[in-house]
């Protein structure tokens, strides 16, 4: 069997191939030549130089592959277009590859993202895969988008969606600012509310994807894999101030029209950047949200999920690991 990752030297990308290793798999990844391999180092993979904004650069990848994760997506741009090209497109261009080139492919994986149906209503009602969409940011909206292109090809494709929260772990680097505060012993809280958050670690994250590709319940479907509680920032914090092994923490209220007012201020210095902020307007509309919480009831009853890394161990792990890398 071959399996095709896309994003493997991402952050949840890299621990999909981890965890694939112990499958009967040969693994194939596509990189650019610029990427950087280090999570792919010293790994029995095969890397192509494909790009997913260049269709016929992905032929040698797809070609007769068995098992297609597209982890890859823009999560940082400048405006809608940006995204719709980094997720909608880059999917659209993968897909139709596939299509030509891998005629008994089995499954057809796509990560899309807990963004496109919007925060919940209340601590009551977490999203789940029946939801209405409602993205809130152009990033949400682009996974949207992505997510119908996937679900436009579900007659000639076996397909499978999962949308994940919000990831922490080895390897990230998008939650290490708030990992970073702890260790000076000051912690960041956004707003004057006890906000909640569905919140999973990268490596059960990517073990869900993994077993939601291999089972056969799954196909034609879409879940959420997750955390089964749902934690507040402050839970968060103090386990994370156990980890750093400290007594005390400075707790740091930010409010709301702070945050946005930053993170306007933010948008437009950017502008004058080569890359995008990573901070701006509609990110702060995603911050300022109370309730960013999921259910699982239909990954435990169709695959049988269930959250194996606790956010205990999980923030244990991942300090140690970003102080063994000299990250904090």
């Amino acid at each position: 069997m071959k399996t095709l990752v896309t994003g493997a030297t991402g952050f949840i990308g890299s621990h999909v191939v981890d965890i694939l290793r112990d499958a009967d798999t040969e693994i194939v990844c596509i990189a650019r030549p610029s990427s950087d391999l280090r999570w792919l180092e010293g790994k029995n993979v095969r890397i192509i130089n494909a790009s997913l904004d260049n269709s016929e650069s992905l032929i040698p990848a797809v070609k007769d592959i068995d098992m297609i994760i597209h982890v890859a997506g823009l999560t940082a741009a400048r405006n809608d277009a940006e995204f719709l090209r980094g997720n909608r497109d880059a999917t659209q261009n993968l897909l139709e590859m596939a299509t030509i080139h891998a005629p008994n492919l089995q499954r057809f994986l796509h990560v899309s993202s807990q963004t496109v149906t919007g925060p919940s209503r209340s601590l009551d009602e977490p999203v789940h895969e029946n939801s209405p969409l409602q993205p809130i940011t152009a990033y949400g909206r682009s996974k949207k988008a992505a997510e119908e292109v996937v679900q436009s090809f579900s007659d000639r494709l076996p397909i499978t969606i999962v949308r994940p929260p919000a990831v922490y772990g080895e390897r990230d680097t998008a939650i290490l600012t708030f990992f970073q505060s702890v260790s000076k012993g000051i912690v960041p809280l956004i707003g004057f509310d006890e906000k909640r958050v569905s919140l999973i670690h990268g490596f059960d994250l990517a073990r869900g994807i993994v077993e939601a590709a291999y089972h056969q319940n799954t196909i034609g479907e879409t879940y959420f894999v997750s955390s089964e509680e749902f934690y507040s920032w402050k839970q968060i914090a103090n386990i994370t101030k156990e980890a750093f092994g400290k007594s005390f923490i400075l707790p740091v209220r930010v409010p709301h029209g702070l945050v946005m007012t930053l993170a306007g201020l933010s948008e437009i210095f950017g502008r004058f950047s080569t890359k995008p902020p990573v901070l701006n307007f509609e990110k702060g509309k995603d911050l300022i949200q109370p309730y960013w919480i999921c259910s699982v009831e239909k990954a435990q009853k169709d695959f049988d999920w269930k959250q194996q890394i606790s956010i205990e161990q999980g923030i244990e792990r991942t300090v140690r690991w970003y102080i063994d890398n000299k990250w904090v």
